[in-house]
């Protein structure tokens, strides 16, 4: 089925026409669009294939389509007048400093800026109230934060007053913003830029997307990504050394995913260490001949050991079915419990079939050696993998081309492998999840073996 994505839901606000040579133009001075770069002039299809492309039914020029990433000939703000400030909001995840670090040294290095500031504690540095000063971040500042797992700036969950956010931005003459974060920052983000835009100011908003569960769509993958499945994928096989020591033994890994498993399949496939993987995408049957805990016995009877991989978010419905949430990203939550950011509070998965199982293999009458591992906040806390911090910095480059040309209220990211500008509110409409007939989902099915009738 085609995505309702147009070319109108994709088009990215402007602060005003770009006047000004940009300090980069004689990078990409005699450059055309090929394999490997995109024309400022020219954008990045929606789709990628040709039945999609034809199923629209619309002439060329009509596909939707992303402005492409990268420094621009002409830019908005003059070289060396910007004023600019950054935040990081929600939990932690790894690249967060490398982000930082890369925002910096490209705003002071190539485009002059030469005031940089950053808020404390999330938005919440934005209130004056709140009594968190701002601290200004120079080259000489952020040297070797990339080392370093967390941010240095702090950080914290909840929303906050954007008019007032957006006085202070005023009071202290900020001409861009950058709000690293999830989908939650992303709001807050948006509804800064819109304040700003009723003011008519000049004043830019790009948005950094953050989540370790990799749920933010339309960018390819989130940053922090890659170093939290390569942490997550050594406690598996950490959970596979215990179960293959032992009588009838089970390693259980809960792994972070409230409602999207892209980490717990990653982690999965890293290492082919897991015979089941439980994402909160495929509802899986717990009881019965072809439930979960008889096929998790059978495992065991035939090959001495099992491994099993559970996303936080999965299996909820055995636990709280009044709980259960919906797919799409809404403000209109479910009359749960909820934490700081507004996500209902999950039901612990991992203790519930950890007594499951252990109740199971005893009434049964099988020998059980259980190990359970939740690696839980550290794979949140270490710094980025190498991998993930040239995505870091990459991320941080296109950020800050795109603010210094006028662009506002979008984030940057990755579609087809091309960087590419996204308007906020596509990219809080949905949530990107593992797909039940997609193809990640089969290679983990082909992988661990794990029933298809399971589900």
């Amino acid at each position: 089925m085609t995505s309702s994505a147009s070319s109108t839901a994709l088009t990215v606000t402007r602060l005003g026409e770009c006047r000004h040579d940009s300090p980069l133009a004689k990078y990409i001075a005699g450059r055309g669009t090929n394999e490997h770069y995109v024309d400022e002039d020219d954008r990045v299809l929606f789709d990628d294939t040709i039945s999609l492309v034809r199923e629209r039914d619309v002439a060329l020029d009509e596909l939707p389509s992303f402005e492409p990433g990268g420094p621009r000939r002409k830019i908005f703000f003059a070289p060396g007048t910007a004023k600019v400030a950054v935040v990081t909001c929600g939990g932690l995840c790894p690249g967060l400093n490398d982000v930082i670090r890369g925002l910096v040294l490209e705003l002071c290095n190539h485009y002059g800026v030469r005031q940089v500031c950053g808020f404390r504690y999330g938005f919440a540095g934005l209130v004056p109230s709140n009594g968190h000063p701002v601290v200004p971040l120079t080259p000489e500042r952020v040297d070797k934060i990339n080392e370093l797992g967390g941010t240095i700036l702090g950080t914290s969950r909840g929303a906050q007053d954007p008019e007032i956010m957006a006085d202070t931005l005023v009071e202290l003459g900020i001409d861009i913003l950058f709000v690293i974060g999830g989908d939650g920052s992303m709001r807050g983000a948006a509804g800064i830029a819109a304040v700003l835009t009723r003011r008519a100011l000049p004043i830019g908003v790009i948005g950094i997307p953050k989540t370790i569960d990799n749920d933010i769509p339309y960018i390819g993958q989130s940053f922090g990504f890659q170093t939290s499945f390569a942490v997550a994928a050594a406690s598996i096989q950490a959970a596979r050394v215990e179960a293959r020591s032992a009588v009838g033994g089970v390693g259980l890994v809960r792994v972070m995913g409230r409602h999207s498993g892209f980490i717990a399949c990653y982690a999965a496939l890293a290492n082919h260490d897991a015979d089941f993987v439980l994402i909160p995408e495929v509802p899986f049957r717990l009881d019965g001949d072809g439930g979960f805990l008889a096929c998790l016995r059978r495992r065991v009877q035939d090959r001495g050991s099992a491994v099993v991989v559970v996303a936080e978010g999965a299996g909820q419905e055995l636990l709280t079915p009044a709980r259960a949430e919906p797919t799409a990203r809404t403000d209109d939550s479910p009359s749960a419990a909820v934490d700081a950011s507004g996500n209902a509070t999950l039901a612990d998965i991992g203790v519930f079939l950890r007594d499951r199982i252990t109740s199971d293999f005893g009434a049964a009458e099988q020998p059980l050696t259980l190990k359970y591992i939740d690696p839980g906040y550290a794979i949140r806390s270490v710094p980025a993998q190498p991998s993930d911090s040239v995505y870091c910095v990459r991320l941080a480059q296109a950020a800050v081309h795109a603010a210094m040309a006028g662009r506002t209220d979008m984030v940057v990211g990755r579609r087809h492998n091309r960087f590419v500008h996204v308007p906020i509110a596509m990219a809080v409409s949905i949530r990107n999840q593992v797909a039940p007939d997609g193809d990640l989902w089969l290679s983990v099915l082909e992988s661990t073996a794990q029933p298809f009738e399971m589900r």
